[in-house]
């Protein structure tokens, strides 16, 4: 192996010289307050770079030792600003590193945005196949994983290595140090090639993925995490008291209902189903997949529509049930659940956002998963608002404003939805209008007749329709989300209207369904592809969850993607507003830190990062709707006369 150590400026500059692919890693090890916990070597408010190793091609790299113990390091500051101006911001030279969520957070600590052209090997990993029909998984994808299967080397583990010892402990210079430090940078350089024969052989279109879309999203990732949410934790830990108040208080209004019967921490054990089923003898309405009794939160409003009919004394019952759930889980999962992950070193949460954990395309979140943080209408708690902003600074949030529906219009091409966002109109109120016979003007009436329970309907019309709603699945949603319990027919009528007042969605929708039975995948506009092995299946449900998958992601997974060009272009201009924080991405939302002087440069910024025009042909406006606040749970829109 062409390995080596190095730690003179001068040797650095000769290695580099001319290069433009350059792999990198970082050696991390924690904070000398912080060694009693071995994690904290991941963590950049905990711990620091121990040494960089380089590699520009297979076989060779150099390693510079930055904060061994045994003082033969060389100087950071001189090689983390030449580093910061000859690599990291070049837009000359293509960075690789396996994980660049990880680099970029510790280089973000130095004040460091990691510029593009990047490529981040963990996510080429995830976007080539493990086998016929399967992508792999981040836990397929790690560097000790795949090098073994694909390149056929036994890495040594960091255990192995270290023998108990951080990084920062090992001699710099031992052969051994030097060629587990090289390796990680030599191997993902190798990785880098080996990926894109395999995208040039079998999908083209990923490796545009990994370059122009999942590589800058990956350090914006890490921007996110770093910065993190700060957190109000005596305001959380008050509102824990309250719940287990209101826990305790509901709990014994349930036993005086039922007696001594155990409901657990969630109204979900056997003694409380078998007091359901057996002592009281009401319907069993679902099963689990298992074939057991079902009693989960649709479940309770089933039973509690039955027993309005027919056992009208145990409606209360099942109202308490709902509460005792709700509250449950609110302090369970959120305040309990968020409590246990604030950073001691910090205040905050800094969550895991994985850009691709979902075959869409979309993100998941995880320690804690900060994205399914409940909105303030069902949230009696307030959740939101344990999220602040420190004094002097706000939280802005910028929401892009029907973003799957927009693009539903540019896929179907229907004439009337695309003149409905082209001049600005109600696309709820257009297909209020459409399914119910009514005048667009009556439709946006809010003083009309039946106003407010058509465009419930409406609105959940079209957040379903794309998908291949069917009738009984939008009964369902109307019953169970919206509150309201429209007959079959009456669905059926609906969805009728539906396709016959926008004749090119249901043309559409055949027509992904023809092409997907044909090539047993479906992908995004930019090629994301997701394979669909059961659309050729006899089984009619197989097959129909297939059809239904076909046509949920070119739409979601192409919404998906344009929220991610959107993080490149905000990449681009954060090095020049370091005050300009990312936090965290919901769905359609981007939310970020800044100082209170600086909004209304920074909603401008952000909104035309994000309403510009994803890809060429792309012809739907795009609109990010603005709010900001000093906690996420009291945000006030911002008009754009407000900017």
């Amino acid at each position: 192996m062409g390995y080596q150590c190095v730690s003179e400026l001068n040797n650095i500059q000769d290695y580099l010289q001319g290069a433009t692919l350059v792999a990198f890693d970082f050696e991390t090890a924690p904070l000398l307050q912080y060694r009693s916990d071995p994690k904290a070597s991941l963590d950049p408010h905990r711990a620091c770079i121990v040494g960089i190793s380089l590699s520009v091609e297979a076989g060779s790299a150099i390693y510079i030792p930055l904060q061994h113990f045994d003082g033969s390091n060389a100087d950071p500051a001189i090689v983390i600003p030449y580093l910061r101006e000859a690599l990291w911001m070049n837009s000359s030279v293509t960075k690789v590193a396996h994980n660049l969520a990880f680099e970029a957070q510790f280089l973000y600590a130095l004040g460091i945005v990691l510029q593009p052209p990047c490529y981040d090997t963990i996510a080429a990993a995830q976007l080539t196949l493990k086998s016929d029909y399967e992508f792999r998984g981040l836990s397929d994808s790690g560097l000790k994983t795949l090098v073994p299967k694909l390149l056929h080397v036994d890495l040594p583990s960091f255990g192995e290595v270290t023998e108990g010892r951080f990084f920062d402990e090992l001699l710099s210079r031992d052969p051994e140090t030097i060629r587990y430090a090289c390796a990680d940078s030599d191997f993902a350089l190798q990785l880098y090639h080996r990926f894109n024969a395999w995208f040039e052989t079998f999908i083209p279109a990923h490796r545009t993925l990994v370059e122009q879309i999942e590589s800058p999203t990956a350090v914006f990732c890490g921007l996110m995490k770093y910065n993190g949410l700060l957190m109000d934790r005596p305001r959380m830990i008050c509102k824990q008291v309250e719940c287990m108040d209101h826990l305790v208080e509901l709990r014994e209004q349930i036993r005086n209902l039922i007696g001594d019967v155990d409901i657990g921490a969630n109204a979900g054990t056997k003694a409380f189903k078998d007091y359901l089923f057996k002592d009281l003898g009401l319907p069993i309405l679902k099963t689990t997949e298992k074939n057991a009794d079902a009693a989960d939160d649709q479940v309770m409003v089933m039973l509690a529509q039955w027993c309005a009919d027919h056992r009208p004394e145990l409606v209360p019952l099942f109202e308490l049930v709902q509460d005792y759930r709700k509250w449950s889980k609110l302090k369970n999962t959120y305040v309990d659940g968020y409590l246990k992950h604030i950073s001691d070193a910090t205040g905050r949460i800094h969550p895991d956002l994985l850009p691709l954990a979902t075959a869409t395309g979309r993100f998941a979140s995880r320690n804690a998963n900060m994205q399914n943080c409940p909105r303030k209408t069902h949230d009696p708690v307030g959740i939101r608002s344990f999220i602040v902003a420190p004094e002097g600074h706000v939280l802005v949030s910028c929401d892009f404003s029907q973003i799957e529906l927009r693009v539903g219009a540019f896929y179907c091409r229907d004439a009337r939805m695309l003149e409905t966002y082209r001049t600005g109109g109600d696309i709820h109120a257009q297909t209020t209008s459409v399914i119910f016979s009514i005048p667009y003007a009556q439709a946006v009436d809010k003083n009309a007749p039946d106003y407010k329970e058509r465009r419930t309907i409406a609105k959940n019309v079209n957040f379903g329709v794309f998908y291949g709603l069917f009738p009984t699945g939008l009964q369902r949603t109307l019953r169970f989300k919206a509150g309201l319990n429209p007959s079959l027919t009456e669905c059926e009528s609906i969805i009728a209207n539906l396709k016959a007042g926008y004749p090119k969605l249901a043309k559409w929708q055949e027509q992904e369904k023809r092409t997907a039975a044909s090539t047993q995948y479906t992908q995004t506009h930019l090629g994301r592809r997701r394979y669909l092995p059961g659309i050729r299946s006899q089984d009619w449900g197989r097959k129909s969850f297939a059809e239904r998958r076909a046509l949920n992601t070119p739409i979601q997974g192409t919404a998906a993607d344009i929220l991610k060009l959107a993080l490149g272009r905000l990449l681009a201009g954060l090095p020049e507003r370091p005050w300009l924080k990312p936090l965290l991405q919901i769905h359609d939302e981007l939310v970020f830190e800044l100082p209170a002087y600086r909004l209304d440069e920074a909603v401008a910024f952000i909104r035309a990062c994000m309403e510009q025009q994803p890809f060429s042909g792309f012809d739907v406006p795009i609109v990010a709707e603005a709010s900001y606040g000093t906690d996420f749970g009291h945000m006030a829109e911002i008009e754009r006369s407000d900017v």
